[in-house]
């Protein structure tokens, strides 16, 4: 029988309008330096990503549905919803999400999908729902919630839980909170780190709703300086289309280029910014001086 649970989601949708709006109010009354706020065409932008993830969302949900669907089917294990459960569910989806979240960095092929996130030279909250169009490539991460016997409606409460509680944390508006907050949960400050294109902030703070996965892996980093956000290498352009694709395009033009099948291989499967080792150039031998006595003969 399938869990009656909210769509949180949906219910969610007027509390983040009415947060933008309140942001966006917030910077009219008190402007930060240029760097902060809002830019009409990224705001768009990223507003137009998020709608149309929506859509394709609903496409992709169809085959991931029927797979999860087949292995909950499979398994003989069977996990109640109760009150407690669910927040078993949500720290074990919560946990996942980090080793999803982490992969989608280190791995090129899903790193151009969750590229567009990164993309944007802002950081408020309309930053959040700029989400992929290709997010097909999350779903193995949470296959063992399922053969555990985590019904996927109960899997998808827990995601969507997660999502919106990622929301609030895409604003330059809070400041870092007490500390207990910042030890275990993740915050504004951390996530700012998250999005940052500085050497040192780069693949850090991959957790969903608590921190604590960072610390516990290595993956944690302070703000300590002010991010600057975007990705190492930006993109000049707010088309929505380019936004969701750059990066794929990027990938074949390297694999047409690359010039064995190891090099192709790595180009789709190592880490975004993987350079393949070039054989050195040996140097060319200088002749040996001649011996000061023969130089004086002849």
């Amino acid at each position: 029988m399938e869990p009656n649970l909210p769509d949180v989601v949906l219910w969610s949708i007027p509390a983040f309008v009415l947060l933008t709006v309140l942001e966006m109010v917030s910077y009219r009354l008190h402007p930060d330096d240029e760097a902060a706020g809002y830019d009409a065409k990224d705001a768009a932008t990223s507003v137009t990503m998020g709608l149309g993830s929506l859509v394709f969302d609903l496409l992709w949900k169809i085959p991931v549905v029927a797979i999860y669907a087949a292995l909950y089917e499979l398994t003989p294990l069977r996990v109640p919803v109760l009150w407690w459960t669910v927040l078993l569910m949500l720290l074990a989806q919560d946990f996942f999400y980090y080793w999803s979240h982490r992969g989608h960095h280190v791995i090129r092929i899903l790193w151009a999908c969750h590229v567009v996130h990164h993309s944007s030279r802002k950081f408020n909250l309309t930053t959040a729902l700029r989400q992929p169009w290709t997010s097909l490539t999350s779903w193995p991460f949470y296959l063992p919630l399922i053969a555990l016997g985590v019904h996927p409606a109960a899997l998808a409460f827990c995601s969507s839980a997660n999502l919106v509680y990622q929301f609030w944390v895409h604003t330059e508006r809070v400041d870092k909170l007490p500390r207990p907050f910042e030890f275990v949960l993740n915050t504004p400050s951390h996530h700012r780190v998250h999005h940052a294109s500085q050497g040192g902030y780069l693949d850090r703070n991959f957790g969903g709703i608590l921190i604590l996965w960072d610390r516990l892996f290595g993956s944690f980093a302070p703000e300590t300086e002010r991010p600057v956000f975007g990705l190492t290498k930006n993109i000049s352009t707010h088309n929505p289309f380019r936004v969701a694709t750059h990066e794929y395009a990027a990938i074949a033009r390297d694999v047409r280029s690359a010039a064995t099948w190891s090099e192709r291989a790595g180009r789709v499967f190592r880490g975004p910014g993987w350079q393949p080792s070039r054989p050195a150039v040996p140097a060319t031998p200088v002749p040996a001086r001649p011996h000061a006595a023969t130089e004086r003969t002849g």
